[in-house]
C-alpha cells in the first residue's frame, strides 16, 4: 500500500474513532454521567480527531524537532502498551461475568450495592440491581436485607433510601423489610459499614450472604468482600445497560487499579 494512502487511511481511522469516542461521551456526560470512563474516553476520542485533522502540521512540526518525534513515538508506544493492557483487562472480565441469576441456595443476608441515583432516582445500572434482588428478595423472604450506599454530590438523599424506595415503591418489598446503610461513599465502604448491620442482626460474615451487583462490578466487588472477612458469598449478576457498558468497563479498569493500591483486595 502506497505510504499516501497508509497515511490518509491512518488519518481516517483515528478520526471516526475519535468522533465515535467524544459522541459516546458526551452524551452520557450530558445525562449527569461525569466519571473516568466517559472524561479519559472524551479526551482520548478529541486527541485523535485533532490528531487526524492537524496531520500535516504535526508532522512538520515533528520533521523539524527530532526530540518531539523521540517524544510522540515514545508517547504513542506507551498508549499501545496501555491499550494492550486494557484489552486484556475487558477480554478477562468478560470471561468472567456472571449470567445473572437468582441463587439456588439459601443465604441469610443479600447486600444490594448502590450504583448512583440522579435527583433521587436509582440510575439505570442501579435500578437493574435492585430488580435483579427483588427476585431473589422475594424467593428468600427470610433472608435480611440491606440497601447500601450514602449521600452522593448533589443529592438530599441516600442511595440506600432511594433503593428502599424504590424496592417498596416498584417491586412491592416492605420497607421495614429493608435496613439501610446510608454512610457508604464507596465498594469498600459498602461492605465495611454493612458488617455492623449484620452483626446487630446476628449474622455472621462466615453465614452465607448475597451480594447483588452489576455484572461487571461483581469480580472487584467479591475480592474486596473476602478481603474484609467475608467467607461464605453468593453472587447474583445484574445486566448492564448497553448505552454505558463498555464505558462501565473503562471506569472499572482504573477502579481495579486503585483498589490495587491502596489495598483493597
Amino acid at each position: 500500500m502506497p505510504k499516501i494512502t497508509r497515511t490518509l487511511v491512518l488519518q481516517a481511522v483515528l478520526l471516526i474513532t475519535g468522533l465515535i469516542l467524544m459522541i459516546d461521551c458526551a452524551l452520557l456526560i450530558a445525562a449527569d454521567k461525569i466519571n473516568f470512563g466517559t472524561v479519559v474516553p472524551f479526551f482520548i476520542g478529541l486527541i485523535f480527531a485533532l490528531h487526524a485533522i492537524f496531520w500535516r502540521r504535526i508532522q512538520a512540526l515533528l520533521s523539524r524537532h527530532r526530540w518531539l518525534k523521540h517524544i510522540s513515538r515514545m508517547l504513542w508506544i506507551g498508549f499501545g502498551m496501555w491499550l494492550v493492557s486494557f484489552i486484556i483487562f475487558a477480554i478477562t472480565l468478560q470471561s468472567n461475568i456472571q449470567k445473572s441469576h437468582t441463587p439456588l441456595q439459601k443465604v441469610d443476608a443479600i447486600i444490594v450495592l448502590g450504583g448512583g441515583i440522579q435527583n433521587g432516582i436509582p440510575s439505570p445500572t442501579l435500578a437493574n440491581r435492585l430488580d435483579s434482588a427483588a427476585v431473589l428478595i422475594k424467593q428468600q423472604p427470610q433472608a435480611m436485607v440491606i440497601t447500601s450506599g450514602g449521600v452522593g454530590i448533589g443529592e438530599t438523599r441516600s442511595e440506600a433510601e432511594a433503593m428502599a424506595q424504590y424496592l417498596y415503591a416498584l417491586q412491592h418489598v416492605p420497607l421495614q423489610h429493608v435496613l439501610q446503610e446510608d454512610r457508604s461513599t464507596s465498594t469498600e465502604e459498602n461492605f465495611l459499614f454493612s458488617q455492623t448491620i449484620l452483626l446487630q442482626h446476628g449474622v455472621s460474615l462466615s453465614d452465607p450472604i448475597a451480594i447483588v451487583t452489576s455484572d461487571f462490578h461483581i469480580p472487584r466487588a467479591k475480592a474486596i468482600a473476602q478481603h474484609q472477612g467475608y467467607e461464605n458469598l453468593v453472587t447474583l449478576a445484574s445486566p448492564t445497560p448497553l448505552s454505558i457498558r463498555y464505558n462501565a468497563w473503562f471506569r472499572e479498569y482504573f477502579a481495579y487499579i486503585s483498589g490495587w493500591l491502596l489495598g483493597e483486595y
